[in-house]
């Protein structure tokens, strides 16, 4: 098992920036990558950026990229979601994943989620 809390959002400004944290506990030896989603009212769930443990290699959502930044604190199994420039069509609850077996990063195929956190952008 692997437990994933979400931390770090709010309400933010159009151009302001947040800071998601996503804290795994559990066998989290086991995982293969963290991934951010996130789910708009009325909309599908959809990809935002994901780390793979093992190379650190990293995918983002076109939507996302040069904005957004995901990193890892391995020592704290922590993953971080920084966001900048933010927009309202941001505007979102993010959810953080983990996968502990090899899967398509940009699908919604993880094992484990956390409860999310509400991102709220406004103009």
């Amino acid at each position: 098992q692997v437990h994933l809390v979400e931390s770090g959002g709010g309400l933010v400004q159009a151009g302001g920036s947040l800071r998601l944290s996503c804290a795994a506990s559990g066998r989290t030896f086991s995982r293969y990558a963290t991934a951010w989603f996130r789910q708009a009212p009325g909309k599908e769930r959809e990809f935002v950026a994901a780390i793979i443990w093992s190379g650190g290699n990293i995918v983002y959502a076109d939507s996302v990229k040069g904005r957004f930044t995901i990193s890892r604190n391995g020592a704290e199994n922590t993953v971080y979601l920084q966001m900048n420039s933010l927009k309202p069509e941001d505007t979102a609850v993010y959810y953080c994943a983990a996968a502990t077996s090899w899967v398509k990063v940009t699908t919604t195929l993880y094992n484990y989620w956390g409860q999310g956190t509400q991102v709220t952008v406004s103009s």
